[in-house]
């Protein structure tokens, strides 16, 4: 489940039941997961950005009518950590702008405080007005049209290899205490084993970081790692970097080349081994009649003044239509899916208390959680630690890396 603000379609929080006063209170935010955990989800992501949200998709705009502003996506995950008890919290980190130090700690604190079940979706951004709030770095104003251009695809190629040293200085910071680094033996008075702790020494064109990490290890080892991508450029990060692959397919043959692409950047990788999940996205409005979620969005749509339209398909219909597409696009070779509702405050239980449901009926979902951590409920073992004696020796010997 993907959640923002008060739904997907702009005009969402002018819905009944929509709670626009409630949005920036812990209380709305902490209803709506628990409400995605009793579906028996994997998880859920929290949308975030650094600058307010705009209907354009590369600068500011002047609406009045839609939501603007958010709370920040990683203390959402850990306010409502405690309150949930298996469903994974996935907050948004824009990796541009945000020190691979600092995403490093606070999604390990995150699993600590989870017990087990954060992870991390990357994801980048281009726009000067967002450069601007820190003063580091400067981004030339382009329009959409000028996305596919070389200009254009260097830069998004730049910020892309720049997300994927983000990433390893990440899981190396989260590797950089072994295991059982802490000893805390009040007797000898040892509380750490220096020795256990050990300095990542990453240098790269975009990062040099030294570590080690402020934060022990955490319980997952390694937080699950996620980000959104609609092209080539995008499908090299999830296939280098990456756990899951959130994809945006148009139908089954588009789904079906979508995965060969990704697998194909994931073996050029040398990851050919390691599990990665490829989830789809569509943004759903969902009804026990189709020409009634179909009305609903067109009314949506009227009140916002143009036609929604999204990066993802936008499926209209019942729980049992769904339930027919989501099957259909499995057989492309999609893990999963990841549903953003067009209305949280209808479509949300829709999800929950309808398509769930009908899926475990047709035997394609769970009828209970089957593991304590989010890597243990998408099928991920715990990896070995990287410098650990094991490994290290293993690694000298040739073998490959169990990660």
């Amino acid at each position: 489940m993907a959640l923002d603000g008060t739904g997907w379609h702009p005009a969402a929080w002018r819905e009944p039941g929509a709670r626009p006063r409630d949005l920036f209170t812990a209380g709305y935010w902490a209803g709506l997961v628990a409400e995605a955990e009793r579906g028996l989800l994997d998880f859920v992501t929290f949308e975030d950005g650094l600058g307010p949200q705009s209907s354009h998709p590369t600068e500011p705009d002047e609406r009045t009518d839609q939501i603007r502003g958010r709370l920040d996506a990683v203390l959402i995950a850990a306010r409502v950590a405690p309150l949930t008890r298996h469903i994974g919290l996935v907050p948004t980190v824009v990796a541009t702008h945000t020190e691979p130090f600092h995403i490093s700690k606070a999604i390990a604190t995150l699993d600590y405080v989870s017990t087990g079940r954060a992870g991390l979706r990357v994801r980048v951004t281009a726009r000067p007005d967002e450069a601007a709030h820190f003063g580091r770095r400067t981004f030339p104003s382009l329009r959409v049209e000028d996305r596919d251009p070389p200009a254009g695809r260097a830069l998004t190629a730049e910020l892309l290899d720049e997300a994927a040293d983000h990433i390893e200085v990440v899981r190396r910071l989260w590797d950089s205490w072994e295991d059982d680094a802490e000893i805390r033996d009040v007797a000898t008075g040892r509380f750490v084993d220096r020795d256990k702790l050990h300095y990542i020494d990453f240098e790269g064109r975009y990062f040099s970081v030294r570590g080690p990490s402020i934060t022990p290890r955490p319980p997952q080892g390694q937080p699950v790692v996620s980000a959104l991508a609609h092209g080539s450029e995008p499908y090299r990060l999830v296939g280098r970097s990456a756990d899951i692959g959130y994809v945006t397919p148009r139908d089954t043959d588009h789904a079906r080349a979508v995965v060969a692409e990704v697998r194909a950047a994931q073996a050029a990788a040398g990851r050919s081994e390691e599990p990665l999940h490829l989830f789809g996205d569509l943004v759903v409005f969902l009804d026990d009649d189709p020409a009634a979620a179909k009305d609903r969005k067109a009314r949506l749509d009227g009140l916002a003044g143009h036609v929604y339209t999204s990066d993802a398909e936008v499926f209209t219909g019942t729980p049992g239509q769904l339930a027919d597409r989501l099957l259909d696009l499995r057989r492309a070779g999609l893990s999963g899916f990841r549903l953003r509702p067009g209305v949280i405050g209808h479509d949300l239980e829709q999800i929950t208390r309808r398509l769930a449901p009908e899926l475990r009926r047709r035997g394609a979902f769970r009828s209970a959680y089957e593991a304590d951590t989010l890597r243990g409920l998408l099928g991920l073992a715990r990896p070995a630690n990287r410098y650990s004696p094991e490994l290290s020796a293993s690694l000298e010997q040739g073998a490959p890396p169990s990660v």
